[in-house]
């Protein structure tokens, strides 16, 4: 199996996943500094990872070839390691989860942005930049009124495209915009294979496809620009004067709550509803992640680490450096061992589930096809993780009891709690 970027962190980072030994007198003040420690590394290694991407896609545009391509859709792949590994801090932090949208959002409406196969579509009852290509359009409307799309700037794609219209389908910036301007669409459906976007849309002169190359390249440099922008301010928030962490360690009790509120927003609502059981259900490749890469099964993969890292106070970084140190594992052991214990077995159970889809992914075949209608083997593969996050919640659910944080409102999801009106 070839080793890629992705991979190689994968391998990396499996060292990380086991509980570290119970720390003497571990308090929640403690507890609350190493999560903020954690948030901060995980977010470090997320903007040099992105660097590295923005680094292979001005690569790409200098001299376009299908090598250089490939070089940014590596980059893009191995940036996913880390920061797939954060979103446990969405949810409990509103800092975060107001912010994340700007970087992590989908599922998009990709014609907004760029050419789109003539399956796609021309219309959209609910979007009216459904096909509004701003790359081939120096000017676009929204609103009813004309914008000046002749210069595409990071200002531009944040201020102006973005959820243009208040429609979240129009996602403009963040890893899914990059990924599908790498990829193009994925029109396989649940056939085998991803994107295949021709390394010739980003050349110039009579080399350049579909049009608009020049203008294509300046959008992808653009988010690209506007990524590392985001992820500069997160890490910010985290730094030892950051917004984030002060409002954590203000109220290091009420941090315990956050902490558990986004493990269990995340293994249940997000992740096992939103993310994997509603695509499930309608057998939909549209509902998969990282669609047009074919990388769904990696993302999950990482949630579900990153989920563990919080609970167990761990984490590997990109040069290798362990951290390790208070967790909130060692505050629930104190109130009931076999509570904990409990825990820690259901994370390593989900993470061994999510591992087995990812070696599927990589051997047999994607995501995608594993949960296309009437493949009973690759739904099993899938459900199974969808079970292990469920159950994993349940002991979250029994931590909090044990510690006595009272009664925390989890994310839902239809597809998990009324799937009868997914079909409605």
């Amino acid at each position: 199996m070839k080793t890629t970027p992705a991979l190689a962190a994968t391998l990396m980072l499996s060292t990380a996943l086991g509980a570290m030994p119970a720390l003497a007198e571990t308090t929640p003040e403690a507890v609350a500094a190493h999560y903020a420690d954690i948030a901060l590394a995980k977010y470090q290694d997320s903007l040099e990872t992105a660097q590295a991407l923005d680094a292979a896609i001005d690569a790409l545009i200098a001299e376009p070839s299908a090598e250089a391509l490939q070089a940014a859709k590596d980059a893009w792949l191995a940036s996913r390691v880390p920061y797939q590994q954060t979103e446990v801090y969405r949810f409990g932090n509103a800092i975060v989860d107001d912010w994340e949208g700007r970087v992590n959002a989908w599922p998009l409406d990709e014609g907004l942005i760029d050419y789109v196969d003539a399956s796609y579509g021309t219309e959209n009852d609910e979007n009216a930049l459904y096909t509004a290509n701003v790359i081939a359009n120096a000017s676009v409307t929204v609103n009813g009124e004309a914008v000046d799309a002749s210069a595409i700037t990071p200002d531009l794609i944040s201020s102006t495209l973005h959820e243009a219209g208040e429609v979240e389908a129009n996602v403009a910036s963040g890893y899914h915009a990059i990924e599908f301007l790498l990829w193009g669409q994925d029109l396989n459906g649940t056939d085998a294979g991803a994107g295949e976007r021709p390394w010739t849309d980003y050349a110039t002169g009579d080399d350049c496809t579909n049009g608009n190359c020049d203008r294509r390249g300046e959008y992808l440099a653009a988010a690209s620009d506007l990524l590392i922008a985001d992820l500069e301010e997160m890490v910010a928030n985290w730094e030892t004067d950051g917004e984030a962490r002060g409002e954590l360690l203000a109220d290091p009790q009420n941090a315990l709550s956050i902490i558990l509120t986004g493990m269990g927003s995340l293994s249940y609502g997000e992740l096992a509803g939103e993310r994997m059981k509603l695509g499930l259900l309608l057998h939909d490749p549209e509902e998969e992640h990282d669609c047009f890469a074919d990388n769904t099964h990696n993302s999950h993969r990482y949630n579900a680490v990153g989920i563990n890292n919080v609970y167990n106070g761990v984490y590997t970084r990109l040069d290798g450096t362990e951290l390790s140190g208070p967790a909130i594992s060692e505050l629930v052991a104190a109130a009931d061992a076999g509570v904990d214990e409990e825990l820690k077995a259901k994370l390593m159970t989900t993470i061994e589930k999510m591992d087995a889809m990812a070696a599927r992914a990589e051997t047999v075949e994607a995501y995608d096809q594993m949960i296309g209608e009437g493949n009973d083997e690759g739904n099993a593969v899938v459900q199974a993780a969808i079970d292990g996050l469920i159950d994993q919640t349940r002991s979250i659910e029994r931590a909090v009891a044990a510690l006595d944080l009272g009664s925390l409102e989890f994310e839902g999801s239809d597809s998990l709690d009324n799937p009868n009106a997914v079909f409605q």
